[in-house]
């Protein structure tokens, strides 16, 4: 790490990031190189290595701020007290992934090779950020089912997971993808990130 002023190095760090996040937005993870990014930063790809060591290790560093952002906005639901409890539970945590798009095509992607070609302290503080969203999701659940036994928030907790990292492919889909399930005669019934997050949670909490 090179030596200067914290608030210097979290802003560099924080520029590679950010200049990935961009190139995420019209690019795939094989397609971004640590020279795609340096140009998208006000210093030169040489630098990237004193912050970075491997472009999965930027990866995994947007995907912690992700999981961060998304973890915020659980933290802030609350109960409106009408209605159904768990109804409304499934519908508020699925437009915050809704809004969360980019997490859940990052939670597409190899991560496994996003974890093996980065060091141990940065796997780390991914890994915290992770287990963060998880405690945060069974938080909410029992702020919205206070009576619910915690078995059945935490069986809830590590079911949800799972779905939520298929959700990207089955929402975003290409004309390509469409039509070539058309043409392969697959039946597909197109849902939104919304649709097919709520649903799930409903089905899961069995509303």
């Amino acid at each position: 790490m090179p030596k200067g002023s914290p608030e210097l190095t979290q802003a560099r760090h924080d520029e590679i990031v950010n200049a990935c996040a961009k190139l995420y937005e019209t690019m795939g993870f094989k397609e971004i190189t640590i020279k795609e990014i340096a140009n998208f930063t006000s210093f030169t790809r040489p630098s990237i290595y004193n912050y970075f060591q491997t472009k999965e290790e930027i990866f995994l560093a947007l995907f912690k701020q992700e999981y961060e952002m998304w973890t915020k906005e659980i933290d802030e639901l609350e109960p409106s007290g009408a209605g159904d409890a768990r109804l409304e539970f499934s519908s508020q945590i699925a437009h915050t992934l809704e809004r969360r798009e980019r997490l859940l095509k990052l939670l597409s992607t190899n991560m496994n090779e996003m974890e093996l070609n980065s060091r141990p302290e940065n796997l780390v503080a991914f890994k915290t950020a992770y287990g963060a969203s998880v405690d945060a999701v069974g938080n909410c659940l029992q702020r919205f089912c206070p009576d619910m036994p915690e078995q059945d928030r935490e069986d809830f907790v590590f079911s949800f997971f799972p779905l939520v990292y298929g959700i990207y492919p089955y929402a975003v889909v290409s004309d390509e993808q469409k039509e070539a399930m058309e043409k392969a005669g697959v039946h597909f019934r197109y849902m939104s990130i919304y649709e097919i997050a709520c649903l799930g949670a409903r089905k899961l909490l069995g509303v």
